[in-house]
């Protein structure tokens, strides 16, 4: 069984930060107009899965990105929001437009904007590039074996759906 993760096969959703986690953080300018971000196949493939195995994507980023957009609608997600700095608020909403509890989510986030989410959730993932204050301020953080950018988001999808299949 490939287990990393603590998780449960109870989840329902997962939620996500993007840059860090389906990024490396980096961005590409090719000029100050044109930006660029790496998206790995992997986490692009583990939305697919998640999708197609009935989890649900959702998103908020404190950016807003194009390659976020094509992520929504090459997989028809609809929880996506962007250019979000107070993100708690946002999952709330989300949480109570699916009647979710706070154990059928996942949220996955590495920076200080994210510690409030991580903490609002039974199940806070975070990736080893993580900032410090992630680390330290989240009770009951998990950390990923991929690195942000590199298969991240595929791993905890990974996790849940081979606890889906097989318990």
């Amino acid at each position: 069984m490939y287990k990393t993760l603590d998780l449960s096969q109870n989840i329902k959703m997962i939620v996500s930060d993007f840059d860090g986690i389906f990024t490396d953080n980096s961005v590409y300018f090719f000029d100050f107009d044109n930006k660029v971000k790496k998206l790995s196949f992997k986490d692009l493939m583990g939305v697919s899965v998640a999708t197609k195995n009935g989890i649900i994507v959702g998103i908020i980023s404190g950016e807003k990105s194009k390659e976020i957009d094509y992520i929504a609608e090459k997989f028809g997600l609809t929880d996506i929001h962007q250019g979000i700095r107070q993100k708690l608020p946002v999952l709330e909403e989300i949480k109570n437009k699916y009647g979710f509890n706070d154990d059928e989510i996942v949220y996955i986030g590495d920076d200080i904007n994210d510690i409030d989410c991580l903490n609002s959730v039974k199940y806070a993932v975070t990736v080893n590039q993580a900032n410090y204050r992630v680390k330290q301020e989240v009770k009951h953080i998990q950390f990923t074996k991929a690195n942000a950018g590199d298969g991240a988001f595929r791993e905890v999808v990974d996790n849940i759906v081979e606890l889906k299949n097989h318990g």
